[in-house]
């Protein structure tokens, strides 16, 4: 029961209702990353592309999207990450959700998040001050 409610009243938790008709009127499954997001493919889109969205598992969050199905998903590659034998790259690091409004977000040096004061500003640079 509570699914349901989550489904018909919010648009961030997984999926809603329209989403779920559409996707059980027109999508075919294509795969499902490591963190249990499930991708789609189904109909075509206004420019001609095949429409492709993913179903998110609990919170609806783009960050969630790992590397080979961003790819995927931004028709950088027509060939889906469960189709072939993906591997990252040893520079891509791996996937961290966004940490905005958490504890864990970055706060720079000098930021109101920070204690302490802001570091000088060091060059050539004059701030401009009024009068002058």
């Amino acid at each position: 029961m509570k699914q349901l409610l989550l489904q018909v009243f919010t648009w961030w938790n997984g999926q809603t209702m329209g989403t779920r008709f559409f996707t059980w009127r027109n999508g075919k499954r294509v795969g499902e990353d490591e963190m249990g997001n499930v991708y789609y493919e189904g109909g075509t889109t206004s420019f001609g592309l095949p429409r492709r969205w993913v179903i998110y598992k609990g919170y609806a969050d783009a960050s969630k999207i790992p590397t080979g199905w961003h790819g995927w998903m931004h028709y950088r590659t027509d060939v889906p990450p469960s189709k072939e034998d993906y591997k990252p790259r040893e520079w891509q690091k791996p996937h961290r959700e966004n940490q905005t409004g958490t504890a864990l977000a970055y706060r720079p040096p000098g930021s109101l998040a920070v204690p302490g004061e802001r570091p000088r500003v060091t060059g050539d640079y004059d701030a401009w001050t009024p009068g002058n």
